[in-house]
Parts: C-alpha cells; structure tokens; sequence
C-alpha cells in the first residue's frame, strides 16, 4: 500500500511538473495576478525596439516610479520599480511579437539604477527584474545582466532597463 502510495504521488508530481513547464508566458502572467500594461509611446525620437535576425533589441523602459534611490527611495521600492519596469518589458515583447511563447531566451540585460553616489546595491534593485522574468519564463528568462548606477535617468525614473531576447524562428504555415 505505502510503494502504491508512493508511486501515486510520483506520477502526480510528474504530471504537474510538466503542466507548469506546458504553461504558456501569458498564463504565467495571469496566475500570478498581473496585468500586462498598454504600451506607451516614446518620449523622443526612437521606436521601442528593432529586430535584426531572430534577435529583439528593447530601447530602455522605466517605471511610473521617480527619485534617486539611496535618497528618495529604498532599496526595496527600487526592487518595485524594476519589477514594474519588467511589466512595461513585457508589454514591449508582446507588441513586437504578437506571442510571447516566441522568445526562446532572454540573452542581455543591462539595468540602469537612479542613485546616489555611495549607493552599492544595483543588483538588489535590478533582481526586481530578474527575478520577474524567471517567475513569467522559467529558464528562458535567465539572462546575463549589468545592473550599474547612474548619476539621473530621463524624467528621474528610478530606473531603466534595456533587453535583448532571442526569438524562436517562425515556422512557415
């Protein structure tokens, strides 16, 4: 009875392993109760990203979050905003492909932090980020990153993060 047990709950685990790995970005998305945003326009002369080959490069995105942090805000509302910024990431991603299911991988990301000058805890702030894109991709949102502080960013967000993702090749119907 125990081993049937056993085997029971491993075929379970089996079974539910594969229908988190089956879940598509956008479902991710909705379990854990976020909203992808509109996308906004840019503020000057650019476009929110440009694809070359299979590869999608994002102009830098910042949050509805101002200040410097070290000063104005803490490490942890940094963390949000990078978070927040992520969201506004993702609504870029899915404009420019239609599907979020056709990014095969996250490859660059370099996070920019508004901060004061002994601040020292970039990559705290920026695992905001980081740490969404792994809950919404699993391993296909892993990335090399930079996360650096900056002296100001463009109407004082608190931060901005430029991306670069890999896309699948589109199959031909």
């Amino acid at each position: 009875m125990k081993k049937r047990f056993v085997l029971l709950s491993l075929i379970i685990f089996a079974m539910a392993s594969q229908w988190a790995q089956a879940q598509t970005p956008e479902e991710k998305i909705k379990q854990l109760g976020l909203t992808i945003p509109e996308v906004g326009q840019p503020i000057a002369n650019y476009v929110k990203w440009k694809q070359v080959g299979n590869l999608l490069y994002l102009a830098g995105s910042g949050p509805k979050i101002y200040g410097k942090v070290g000063a104005d805000l803490t490490v942890e509302q940094g963390y949000q905003a990078a978070r927040d910024t992520g969201m506004e990431i993702i609504a870029v991603l899915k404009a420019a492909t239609g599907d979020l299911s056709r990014i095969k991988q996250f490859v660059k990301v370099l996070g920019m932090v508004n901060a004061t000058p002994e601040f020292t805890s970039q990559p705290a702030v920026i695992n905001g980020f980081s740490d969404l894109m792994v809950e919404v991709f699993g391993e296909k949102g892993k990335h090399a990153r930079s996360a650096v502080g900056v002296g100001s960013l463009p109407n004082n967000m608190a931060v901005e993060i430029e991306v670069i993702v890999e896309l699948e090749e589109k199959k031909p119907f």
